[in-house]
């Protein structure tokens, strides 16, 4: 018996500026375009093998080593898409073996919390549908692939490329003209790093689906932002990153940020992805700009309270040291970091509200790999 795998890791990103709300469920359409930033997959990525068999009777999932439902709609489109392209090359060439006939196993592992709001998804539908597109030797290009991980995650369709990505939002109703391209490539501005202040590993109380769906239908600041304010910023982001203009990016970065956490509290009910650990953060990072002189540092929070600090490789010992000061005694430094000499009042409680510092920086596109989850049978090892 034949047993056809491969296995590709990808990366989480990190909206700089966000997606949320959507003008079609089913398709994942969002609502206005956005932009992202690749986070190196040495800290955070997921790893998924995929195997194809004549003898495998179903499509089969293993996530974290225990398996789950593949009942999913969203799920199932991703694979539907798949396999359609994989008949068509079947089709076309009749030598090939028909892999799009055969049941599919995949097994997935994240090296970090799934649902605690950094970008499992993402990451998740990324691996997923390049692992499938490389298994099935399929011809399509990035972009291509996105538009059928959007359909699993929207936000996984930016997990396609590294460096710094654009989700363009497209026009059309059939969602062809939705995808994720490269607004730069990661050699092009290689020195943002990014330090993760991880403030709940619990999982969200609104799930980002039906937290989107309660803003588009409630909120009245929600037509003013993706009419006014993101098809402005888009612009203005794309720029400030084609001429690494870090303190524009920055500012961007926070102003979108906030937002997007403005809509979220003008739905009604509202919804609070911060808690009052995320809004001492914000302060901090306000605080340090306002003693540098200078915008050095720039917080992004997603749809939870994990703050997502953006700073330059030249301002690292200033930005790390002052948060050291703050959270030194806070797992994940990867070195004694030395404090900050900046005299500043600060909660000297509040670390306690931070389960995790991650330090990390822009990383690249999802890869290829030798390492595999399943065994020669196809199942997980």
């Amino acid at each position: 018996m034949s047993v056809y795998t491969a296995s590709t890791t990808a990366p989480v990103n990190i909206a700089t500026l966000k997606y949320w709300g959507k003008r079609d469920k089913t398709l994942n359409l969002p609502t206005n375009s956005s932009i992202s930033v690749t986070l190196s997959q040495k800290d955070l990525r997921t790893l998924t093998s995929a195997a194809c068999s004549e003898t495998f009777k179903e499509d089969r999932l293993w996530l974290n080593g225990k398996e789950e439902s593949l009942s999913s709609e969203r799920t199932r489109a991703c694979l539907g898409d798949l396999k359609k392209l994989r008949s068509e090359l079947e089709a076309a060439d009749a030598s090939l073996p028909k892999l799009s006939t055969y049941g599919l196993h995949i097994v997935s592992e994240n090296n970090f919390p799934t649902a605690a709001g950094l970008a499992s998804s993402a990451a998740g539908f990324a691996a997923l549908v390049v692992a499938i597109a490389k298994l099935y030797k399929l011809p399509q290009d990035m972009s291509e692939l996105s538009k059928i991980a959007r359909k699993g995650s929207g936000s996984a369709c930016r997990s396609l490329f590294g460096g710094y990505v654009a989700w363009e939002m497209g026009d059309q109703t059939d969602g062809e003209d939705s995808k994720a391209v490269e607004v730069a490539p990661l050699g092009h501005w290689p020195g943002m790093k990014a330090a993760i202040l991880v403030v709940s590993d619990d999982k969200k109380d609104t799930p980002s689906t039906s937290g989107m769906q309660l803003t588009v239908a409630t909120s009245d600041l929600f037509q003013h932002r993706i009419k006014d304010l993101v098809p402005k910023r888009f612009v203005e982001m794309k720029e400030s990153i084609l001429n690494k203009d870090f303190p524009t990016f920055a500012e961007l970065t926070m102003k979108d940020s906030n937002s997007f956490h403005a809509v979220c509290l003008d739905s009604y009910p509202p919804i609070f992805y911060l808690n009052d650990t995320s809004k001492k953060i914000i302060k901090l990072i306000h605080k340090l700009n306002e003693l540098e002189g200078e915008v050095i540092a720039a917080y992004t929070f997603d749809a939870g309270p994990n703050a997502v600090v953006y700073y330059e490789e030249k301002n690292e010992s200033k930005v790390l040291g002052f948060l050291y000061k703050v959270f030194h005694q806070v797992e994940g430094w990867k070195k004694q970091e030395v404090p900050s000499t900046l005299n500043f009042e600060f909660d000297d409680q509040l670390y306690k509200g931070v389960s995790k510092v991650i330090l990390t920086e822009i990383g690249p596109g999802p890869q290829e790999t030798e390492e595999s989850l399943v065994n020669e049978l196809g199942l997980p090892k």
